[in-house]
């Protein structure tokens, strides 16, 4: 395996990591040698997924967490530091997405959970973790965006409002503790086949849509949004600090694919 790659030594928070995008980046920072610390709300989904990868070669802990919770957010980190030793690599990925249809029809209740599960949840995260990072020396705090926070949305509006501000909460981790060998990055998939998305992507009609300006043609797989994680975790993405990084087949870039065809 080329060093550029490797994170052997390296211990790495994924939250949401039981399925689809999270699953996919645990797995694949743990077979590049990662200690990966398996975290969603359900203790046994955790406990299943660092078995697979602990049977595949991996080192894997399981600490449940609701990142809704800032209590829980601490005890994250906490015993991540305490178990493991440091930390040096943390995946805010877990997301929620409730409501599906206008921007006036969100309620306040629909607004704060997902503003606060989305938004808040890692801003607390980077100001807990990002100060265990620089004791060891630099580190990477990366967060999975959406292609919904860089294009207007009929349907998931409020959804891509805090996939936008993620990106900006990047932006300014980026800015504040670059001195400090932090680097922040937004991963921003397109649609990717995961249980999240499966209202999209089952339907054929949303489905036809998605894809119908995307050169590639289709939608994203988890194992495609994972690469670049451990692209951006690596020495491989060590000079790469403040991006949004767009993995979404071409659709941002593919307007005039349908007028010109």
């Amino acid at each position: 395996m080329s060093s550029l790659f490797d994170l052997t030594g390296k211990v790495a928070i994924v939250t949401g990591s039981t399925k689809g995008i999270g699953l996919a980046i645990a797995r694949r920072m743990a077979e590049h040698g990662a200690t990966v610390v398996v975290s969603s709300r359900k203790a046994d989904m955790c406990e299943a997924v660092a078995a697979d990868i602990r049977a595949a070669g991996g080192k894997a802990v399981v600490i449940p967490c609701h990142v809704g919770r800032k209590e829980d957010l601490q005890g994250l980190v906490d015993r991540t530091v305490a178990d493991c030793g440091g930390l040096d690599i943390v995946v805010a990925n877990a997301a929620v997405n409730p409501y599906l249809g206008p921007m006036a029809g969100v309620s306040d209740e629909v607004y704060e959970r997902v503003m606060g599960t989305n938004v808040r949840s890692n801003f607390w995260l980077a100001n807990m973790t990002i100060p265990h990072m620089v004791a060891r020396g630099g580190g990477t705090f990366l967060v999975i965006s959406s292609i919904a926070g860089i294009l207007g949305q009929p349907k998931i509006g409020l959804y891509g409002i805090s996939k936008a501000a993620d990106a900006a909460l990047i932006r300014n981790i980026a800015v504040e503790w670059g001195p400090k060998n932090i680097r922040a990055n937004a991963i921003t998939p397109g649609l990717v086949r995961t249980d999240f998305a499966r209202a999209l992507w089952e339907d054929p009609v949303r489905y036809k849509q998605s894809t119908s300006n995307a050169p590639l043609q289709r939608i994203g797989e988890p194992d495609e949004i994972a690469g670049a994680a451990v692209f951006l975790a690596s020495k491989a993405g060590s000079f790469m600090t403040g991006q949004t990084v767009v993995i979404d087949g071409g659709v941002t870039i593919g307007a005039m694919t349908q007028t010109e065809g």
